[in-house]
């Protein structure tokens, strides 16, 4: 899976969390400190994998567990047209 942000957000890190506000959509998101990492790691396009394999190395957590929560995060993300992801995932 091909992961790559999409639209014109704005971001602003206010402490250990990253505040987003689409103005082409009119949304707002505020994102974890983890959720702030992927979202700095996706300035370049990824893949699943090497997203992963990133996230991983940088905290202490497991392979599995580490994808699993990775893609439901991703996917509230491509919820709100922040970013895309091709193919999308199975239901």
């Amino acid at each position: 899976m091909r992961i790559m942000r999409q639209g014109d957000w704005l971001s602003a890190r206010i402490d250990n969390e990253l505040v987003m506000m689409s103005p082409e959509h009119g949304r707002y998101l505020n994102l974890s400190e983890v959720g702030a990492e992927i979202w700095e790691i996706l300035a370049e396009p990824r893949t699943l994998d090497g997203l992963v394999e990133e996230l991983v190395g940088r905290f202490e957590v497991d392979e599995e567990v580490c994808r699993a929560e990775t893609l439901a995060f991703l996917s509230e993300l491509a919820r709100v047209d922040a970013v895309s992801l091709d193919p999308p995932p199975e239901r």
